[in-house]
């Protein structure tokens, strides 16, 4: 099983590509992360938000493989603990589906995005930017991993 997360924007600070280079060598044999940075739409005076969302839908749909499991990460989704995710992932696991995570920009996913989705996840009530969800969902990734494997990271 591999996983692959979709996210509006490019560029992250050096503190969040390094923090998240250290999630992706760490789950490098149970579960390869890739991260794949879609371009933000144009926004600013005079331009169309509508139309910047649907071209960042447009472009994440793009990027969705073949029989994946596509989880949106939204706000008005479900929460699930850190075990309920690790759950999760023994399920796609058993459906032999890669599990695929996308994460909007600024103004969130595209409705396109957000009905392609087989499931809506929040990370909560808080809003965070989105390239530290990245992070976020990286670490809580690797520890669904190792509840899984019955490692002592988690601790709770």
């Amino acid at each position: 099983m591999r996983a692959r997360v979709i996210s509006v924007g490019e560029r992250m600070p050096g503190w969040v590509a390094e923090g998240l280079a250290e999630y992706q060598k760490r789950l490098s044999r149970e579960l390869p992360l890739d991260l794949v940075e879609l371009k933000l739409g144009d926004r600013g005076k005079g331009r169309d938000l509508v139309r910047a969302l649907e071209d960042e839908g447009a472009a994440m749909l793009a990027a969705i493989p073949k029989g994946a499991h596509v989880v949106a990460l939204d706000g008005r989704g479900k929460t699930w603990s850190s075990e309920e995710l690790a759950v999760q992932l023994g399920q796609w696991r058993m459906q032999g589906r890669d599990p695929v995570f996308l994460i909007g920009g600024p103004d969130g996913l595209a409705a396109a995005a957000l009905a392609r989705a087989d499931q809506r996840f929040s990370l909560g009530a808080l809003t965070l930017p989105h390239m530290l969800v990245r992070l976020i969902l990286a670490e809580q990734l690797y520890r669904a991993v190792s509840l899984l494997g019955n490692h002592p990271y988690h601790r709770a």
